[in-house]
């Protein structure tokens, strides 16, 4: 049954949410960096370790049996949260950065050759730039980048034009976390497809606003991070088709990973446990899979109108404040507002906010790419969420011009 969209309702489930700070209500627009975490959350992670806590898929004792059901039955949330076609293809990792470093060592070293292509776009986060120049300097492979335009979106032409005959793989992200540009991915997984290479899609900026179909995405990889979805740091997930990681040799070795182990050989297990070796974070998983629950019980289109909403909003006040720059116009974007203001070091102007209460993120973002594109060394961003509000940006609104006052 899906659950009405009651933006003070939600707020009141969120405990952080009701803090003071400096002695100001606290204005929280940093949900990009992380996200906070509702009741529901908190309580599955206190249960395990309160009732359940015992290491998984080892004991035949009752506490073990109970923690293997419920981080089992936590991959099956994901699986339906991602509409995979097979539990299987749902391996828990410790977030996005974990899973595309995963891919580009164990499918890059397999696929990958002197002369071959890895396609990257111009704003992607460094945890998906840095693990495929890795690979490719060991394997002899080359990077294209999809150039930016003005707006911060894919420029009219690089899609046809990077992605060609010697393309073996393409990793762009769903939702910028510096600009909030959304990328075409359908038409990227299409132009890929056609020449044969295979897509991973950076989804750990889309999976927190809901409505997340892999198999509608059409891309062979999909990455989380469930800090991001308001759930618990060091959990994640990356999906991937079930006849791609059962071709995939494990990138980390130890137990749980192995079908046998002899000194002389060893074997390998099926996905996802080829994937998870040692002791996995298990209350991270039981968190993640019950922030999953929280979230799917929502209508995505009610999500989307209300950040939609709040990002129209939130422009043109920030739109209306003197020598102020947004930074990424896409005509498709989604809850960011990053901008720099003249004269005005974007680490002083989120000192002087964090006085007012109000929590934003400073600096490149992990994005130094896309700060060089845009002419910029770091940007002030705020991020919005479904609890997000309309008084918080004017709260922002406010802070903004208070700090102006003070610094120039």
């Amino acid at each position: 049954m899906t659950r009405a969209f009651d933006v003070e309702a939600i707020r009141a489930e969120f405990p952080a949410l009701q803090q003071r700070v400096n002695d100001k209500e606290l204005v929280y627009l940093d949900n990009a960096a992380t996200t906070h975490k509702p009741v529901v959350v908190l309580d599955a992670m206190e249960h395990f370790y309160r009732v359940d806590n015992s290491n998984v898929h080892r004991g035949v004792h009752t506490l073990s049996q109970r923690a293997t059901e419920a981080f089992e039955h936590a991959r099956k949330t994901m699986a339906r949260f991602v509409n995979a076609r097979d539990v299987a293809e749902c391996i828990f990792t410790r977030g996005t950065t974990e899973a595309i470093n995963l891919v580009a060592s164990s499918l890059g070293s397999k696929v990958l050759g002197p002369g071959d292509r890895i396609v990257l776009s111009g704003m992607e986060h460094h945890s998906n730039i840095v693990p495929w120049q890795l690979v490719a300097e060991r394997t002899g492979a080359t990077i294209d980048v999809l150039e930016l335009d003005a707006t911060g979106a894919i420029a009219s032409g690089q899609i046809e034009e990077k992605i060609g005959a010697r393309t073996k793989i393409v990793s762009v992200v769903h939702t910028s976390n510096a600009l909030g540009t959304m990328n075409p991915i359908h038409e990227i997984v299409a132009r890929a497809h056609a020449v044969g290479a295979l897509v991973l899609v950076d989804g750990a900026q889309a999976a927190g606003h809901g409505g997340v179909n892999v198999q509608a995405l059409g891309c062979d990889f999909f990455t989380i991070s469930g800090h991001k979805m308001f759930g618990p740091t060091g959990i994640g997930m990356l999906w991937g088709r079930l006849e791609l990681l059962r071709d995939m040799p494990p990138w980390q070795g130890g137990g749980d990973m192995i079908k046998t182990v002899t000194f002389a050989k060893s074997t390998w297990a099926e996905p996802p446990a080829r994937f998870e070796a040692g002791t996995p974070a298990i209350a991270e998983a039981i968190g993640m899979a019950a922030a999953a629950e929280w979230l799917m019980a929502f209508d995505p289109s009610d999500i989307a109108r209300h950040e939609a909403g709040l990002l129209a909003y939130g422009t043109e006040l920030l739109q209306a404040v003197s020598g102020l720059r947004l930074i990424g116009t896409a005509p498709k974007k989604r809850a960011i507002l990053g901008f720099v203001i003249d004269g005005i070091h974007p680490h002083d102007l989120g000192m002087l906010l964090d006085h007012d209460g109000v929590a934003v993120r400073v600096g490149h973002h992990c994005t130094q790419p896309v700060m060089a594109h845009f002419g910029v060394t770091a940007t002030t961003r705020a991020s919005l969420a479904l609890y997000s509000t309309k008084h918080e940006l004017d709260r922002l609104a406010t802070a903004i011009d208070k700090a102006r006052s003070i610094l120039l």
